[in-house]
C-alpha cells in the first residue's frame, strides 16, 4: 500500500481551531435559559402583574364588611371571608402592590448607595477610602427594624415609601463592603491600567471598565436587599407597627392573628398570605441562585454550555512532519515498515 503523504497526515492530525467565545447577547440568553432563573422570573412576573392590576380586578372592597362571617372558600369568595365578612382574596390582591413597592424601592435605593460608596472607596483609595469605609461601618451597625419602630411611633402616617427609605438607609452598608473588596481586586488589572495610561477620566474608567465586571455582584446584592425589605415590611405590618389601614400580606396576617383565626379553625384567613410570601421569597431565591450559577463556573449546571462535562480520553494531537527532515528514533524503521505493510 502507498504511504499517506505528509500533507494529508498533517491535515488529519491537526487540532480543530478553537470556537469563538459567545457574544454578550448570547451570554444573557444563556442566563435566562437556566431552569431556576426561568422559574423564579416567572413567579416574580406573576406577582408583578397582580401588583399592577390587583386593585382593579379585586371582586370586593377589601375593607367592606358583610354578613357572610368566617365562610370557607367558595365560588363567591375564593379565599373565604374574615370574622367581619371581608373577602380575603380581595385583600391578597390589593396587598400585593404594597409588598412589591416596598421591596423594589428599598432594593433600588440601597443598591445605588452601595455602588456609589463601595466602588468609589475601592477605586479611589487613600483618604477617600478611609472616610467612606468609616461611613459604611457606622451604618453597618445601625439596626433597621428598631429604627423603623421608633420612626413609626413619632410619625402618624408611616407609609410604604417612608418604610422603604428607612430600610434602604440601614441595609446598603453590607453591599458596599462587598463591592469595595471586589473593586480593590479590579483596579490594578491590565485593562484598567491601560485605560488610565491612555488618559481616560476616572468616572469613565469606573463606568465602562470596573462596573461591567461587578454586574453579577450588584444584581445578587439587589435581590438579597429586596428579600430583606419584603420580609421587614411584612414583619412590621404583622406586629402592628406599620399603618394597618394600608393592605398588604402582613396586614392580613395581623388581623388573622388578632382575631385568633387559628383557634377558630379559619385556616383560609392566613394560609393564602403565607403561601404568597413563600412563593415570592422562593422566586427571588431562585433568581439569586441562577445568578450565582451563571457567574461561578463551579456551580454552573444548565446555565452553562451543557449540563454535563464530558472528559475526552486520548492522546494530545501532534502534527507529524516528514521523516526526511527529522531524525529517526531508535526502532522507528521497524515501526514504519510494519505500518506500510
Amino acid at each position: 500500500m502507498t504511504a499517506p503523504t505528509a500533507e494529508a497526515t498533517t491535515a488529519a492530525d491537526a487540532p480543530a481551531p478553537p470556537s469563538a467565545p459567545p457574544a454578550p447577547g448570547r451570554r444573557g440568553l444563556r442566563f435566562l435559559r437556566g431552569r431556576k432563573t426561568a422559574v423564579g422570573l416567572g413567579i416574580l412576573a406573576f406577582f408583578a402583574v397582580l401588583a399592577v392590576v390587583g386593585p382593579w380586578i379585586a371582586p370586593y372592597d377589601p375593607g367592606a364588611m358583610s354578613d357572610r362571617l368566617l365562610q370557607p372558600p367558595s365560588a363567591d369568595h375564593w379565599f373565604g371571608t374574615t370574622q367581619t365578612g371581608q373577602d380575603v382574596f380581595s385583600q391578597i390582591l390589593v396587598g400585593t402592590r404594597g409588598v412589591l413597592v416596598v421591596g423594589f424601592v428599598a432594593g433600588t435605593l440601597a443598591t445605588i448607595l452601595s455602588v456609589l460608596i463601595g466602588v468609589s472607596a475601592g477605586f479611589l483609595g487613600g483618604t477617600a477610602d478611609e472616610l467612606l469605609s468609616l461611613l459604611s461601618n457606622v451604618f453597618l451597625v445601625i439596626p433597621g427594624l428598631p429604627l423603623i419602630i421608633i420612626i413609626a411611633s413619632f410619625v402618624s402616617d408611616a407609609g410604604d415609601l417612608l418604610i422603604a427609605t428607612v430600610i434602604a438607609l440601614t441595609s446598603w452598608a453590607w453591599g458596599a463592603r462587598v463591592l469595595r473588596a471586589q473593586t480593590l481586586s479590579l483596579r490594578r488589572r491590565d485593562y484598567v491600567e491601560a485605560a488610565r495610561a491612555t488618559g481616560e477620566p476616572t468616572w469613565r474608567i469606573i463606568l465602562f471598565e470596573v462596573l461591567p465586571n461587578l454586574t453579577a455582584v450588584i444584581a445578587s446584592g439587589f435581590v438579597g436587599t429586596v428579600v430583606f425589605a419584603i420580609l421587614s415590611e411584612i414583619t412590621l405590618a404583622f406586629i402592628g407597627v406599620a399603618d394597618i389601614s394600608d393592605w398588604n400580606w402582613g396586614t392580613v396576617l395581623f388581623w388573622a392573628q388578632s382575631n385568633q383565626a387559628l383557634a377558630q379553625g379559619a385556616w383560609w384567613w392566613f394560609v393564602p398570605a403565607g403561601v404568597c410570601i413563600a412563593l415570592l421569597g422562593m422566586s427571588l431565591a431562585l433568581i439569586n441562585f441562577g445568578i450565582d450559577e451563571f457567574v461561578n463556573p463551579r456551580l454552573r449546571t444548565e446555565t452553562g454550555t451543557s449540563g454535563k462535562v464530558r472528559m475526552r480520553v486520548g492522546f494530545t494531537p501532534v502534527v507529524r512532519t516528514p521523516a526526511a527532515h527529522t531524525p529517526a528514533a531508535p526502532g522507528a524503521g521497524t515501526h514504519d515498515k510494519e505500518t506500510r505493510s
